[in-house]
């Protein structure tokens, strides 16, 4: 082949793209985000982003995920437990049961880590979405209590009230209704309110705690005896329970060393936490 029989020469010029081909572009995808509205310091603000534009929330249990959440409470991980239920409320359809669900459980992590206002904010969301769902009495009494660690009595009450008047079968609410009132002199209703908790099952050394100090309040010394006197009795029949299933587990987990060649045994977890009862 002479040299100018190359010059001659064409060379393909391909089949090019198709319309709708997208170039391919190292730059990262815009995201919806008004930077006027973001947290300069929020480093999730993207992750969280990037999680709606890249799982569909039909690809997503919400149910399973406010289910590790839960774990996470009971092993005491409530930082990783508030970010799970975040996760939940937002693969959950907007103004869900489920979405109100998880904001009561996120509220409940952040007053573990007694992070008030956080707590108060996510029962107030819990409450927006629906103020007379299953999971309201719940969101009520926990905002109450968060209230009343912020320093707000009086909102406090209004939402402890609120609690038994959407599920008057709610004991921890009237338990949280009977502290209030005790922490605002009024002892013979605190006294009807811890009388109702324990009559809908709550019968716990706490409550006849609180009960035996509005009775002294009321001059009622003999019964408040009694009543403190039940109290240490179930305080100290819940220690010995206590002490037995730490023995128990260390028997396990002897048996898990033999069985395993040396490894360790798992030690069985409690039962869940009430979904629906959070605090």
């Amino acid at each position: 082949m002479t040299d100018g029989e190359r010059d001659d020469h064409e060379f393909s010029s391909g089949q090019g793209f198709d319309e709708d081909y997208e170039e391919f572009t190292l730059d990262p995808p815009e995201l919806k985000i008004d930077p006027a509205k973001v947290d300069p310091v929020d480093t999730r603000v993207v992750t969280d982003e990037l999680d709606r534009r890249n799982i569909a929330s039909d690809e997503v249990d919400v149910e399973q995920l406010i289910d590790v959440g839960l774990s996470y409470m009971q092993i005491n991980r409530f930082e990783a437990a508030t970010e799970t239920f975040e996760r939940a409320a937002q693969f959950a359809d907007d103004d869900s049961l489920e979405a109100q669900e998880a904001r009561v459980n996120k509220g409940a992590a952040h007053a573990e880590l007694e992070e008030w206002d956080e707590a108060i904010g996510a029962y107030r969301e819990a409450l927006r979405i629906d103020d007379e769902s299953e999971h309201a009495a719940s969101a009520e009494t926990n905002l109450a209590y968060a209230l009343w660690n912020a320093g707000e009595i009086e909102a406090a009450l209004r939402h402890a009230e609120r609690a038994v008047e959407i599920d008057p079968r709610f004991p921890q609410a009237w338990y949280n209704r009977g502290f209030f009132l005790r922490e605002r002199g009024l002892e013979e209703d605190a006294v009807n309110a811890f009388d109702n908790a324990i009559r809908l099952g709550m019968r716990t050394a706490d409550v006849l705690e609180e009960k035996a100090r509005a009775l002294e309040e009321l001059g009622r010394d003999e019964e408040a005896e009694q009543t403190q006197e039940q109290a240490d009795e179930l305080r100290q029949e819940r220690e010995q329970e206590l002490i037995e299933q730490g023995q128990e587990g260390q028997q396990g987990q002897q048996r898990g060393r033999q069985q395993r060649g040396g490894g360790q045994g798992r030690q069985g977890g409690g039962s869940p936490l009430d979904r629906q009862r959070e605090r």
